[in-house]
């Protein structure tokens, strides 16, 4: 008998996941949701000290873990829920593994999804056999759009995290990572509402009670650390953060407990180290990865030493917008110190441009943007403002290229993109 917590409804109930529910989700996972593989990584590996693998949920059904909860959700349900139909509310993966999950359980689904959310997400839920509509303009308003249209058509609505069914699906992928590197001595999970990662560790440590579990959230939308302080779920006042997939405002009831309980620890991590850490996933081990999806990353590398290896981070999603996808290369290309913006001045005389220029050529240094600015109040006369924008090797090069200029004269001054 389990402790008793609020789990998804607000209803007081008894609810705990056990090895054996993990166990009987994985059977019925069998056939459904694929086996993802495990990928090393030498360059993060190099960093920590030891063995780091990377769990592929990038490369799941629908492009995330999600489609594991959902199916077993919808699998446990009766014959006549199922033919009532399920609805739910997302912006995107939960989105898809609900929609993919009904269609091969042969029930109608319904997903609201806020105005505005990504097209291809909205695409990809309708493909997958949803009813797309739309509601609201945040997550949150979607959410009660869906629960209202439960209570109106009878309807089961499908919780992205807080139901015993939906936990025991994601901790299959704990019972995966077990098999895959029986060695391993952490794991690190993003955080959301917590459901990946209370399955996870409630599938781990009842195997391998000597494994570190270790949970990851975007700073921007850290809900758990106030909430574990407080000892209960706490909201969030707002949130502003690109890991969309992890952007929830209060942890869920049941998550909550199993996490308190049987988590390791919680890490939070910046938006520059998700940019980092999707660009190194991108450049270097040529998968893609969501802003959430690449949190565990973003944690091992912010501090590699704090790892204890053979480390397996996990990939939760891949499901990112081309558009965003392109701006978050960009932003992490910047962090990563591969971009580099320089304002300067220099005489306004013919030759002193063409000089400049051949002074980041020697530097190795390619200009992507250069701007002539005359009119600014600061400038001397016979003075011009440059401003560029510059394609590096790193850090350590733009550095190099920074103290080059300024010993052949220049005052060169960093500024945003």
């Amino acid at each position: 008998m389990g402790p008793t917590v609020t789990c998804e409804t607000g209803i007081m109930s008894t609810a705990t996941v056990t090895l054996e529910d993990i166990e009987q989700a994985r059977d019925l996972l069998e056939g459904v949701a694929r086996r993802t593989p495990l990928e090393g990584s030498r360059s993060i590996s190099e960093q920590v000290g030891g063995h780091v693998h990377f769990k592929c949920e990038n490369l799941q059904r629908t492009g995330s873990f999600k489609i594991r909860g959902a199916y077993v959700r919808i699998a446990n349900l009766s014959a006549a829920e199922r033919a009532n139909g399920v609805v739910a509310a997302s912006a995107g993966n939960h989105a898809q593994g609900v929609a993919l999950a009904a269609s091969l359980l042969d029930s109608k689904s319904t997903v609201f999804m806020p105005e505005g959310a990504p097209l291809p997400k909205v695409a990809a839920t309708e493909a997958y056999g949803a009813h797309v509509r739309f509601a609201g303009h945040t997550v949150d308003e979607a959410l009660i759009a869906a629960r209202a249209f439960a209570a109106e058509t009878g309807a089961t609505f499908i919780h992205p995290f807080d139901h015993p069914d939906v936990i025991a699906g994601q901790g299959t992928v704990g019972l995966e990572i077990l098999e895959q590197c029986p060695e391993v001595r952490t794991i690190v999970v993003s955080v959301g509402g917590g459901g990946l990662l209370a399955g996870v560790a409630a599938a781990v440590k009842a195997v391998r009670p000597d494994v570190r579990v270790v949970g990851v959230q975007a700073a921007g939308a850290a809900a758990y650390p106030p909430s574990m302080a407080a000892g209960k779920p706490v909201q969030l006042p707002a949130m502003a953060t690109m890991a969309d997939g992890i952007a929830v405002g209060r942890p869920g009831d049941l998550p909550f407990d199993l996490i308190t309980r049987l988590a390791d620890e919680i890490r939070v991590v910046s938006e520059e180290s998700l940019s980092k850490a999707m660009l190194l996933l991108l450049e270097r081990a040529k998968l893609v990865a969501e802003p959430a999806g690449a949190a565990a990353v973003a944690a091992v590398m912010d501090d590699a030493r704090g790892f204890e290896a053979p480390v397996v981070a996990l990939l939760s999603g891949g499901n990112i917008d081309p558009l965003l996808m392109m701006r978050m290369i960009r932003h992490g290309l910047v962090s990563a110190g591969r971009f580099l913006a320089l304002r300067l001045r220099i005489p306004d005389r013919p030759g002193a441009l063409a000089k400049l220029l051949s002074e980041l050529g020697e530097a190795d240094a390619n200009v992507m943007d250069i701007e002539h600015l005359w009119t600014r109040p600061s400038l001397a006369f016979g003075e011009v403002e440059v401003a560029l924008q510059l394609e590096t090797r790193g850090i350590a090069h733009a550095e190099t290229l920074i103290s080059r200029l300024r010993a052949a004269g220049y005052q060169p001054e960093p500024t945003s993109f």
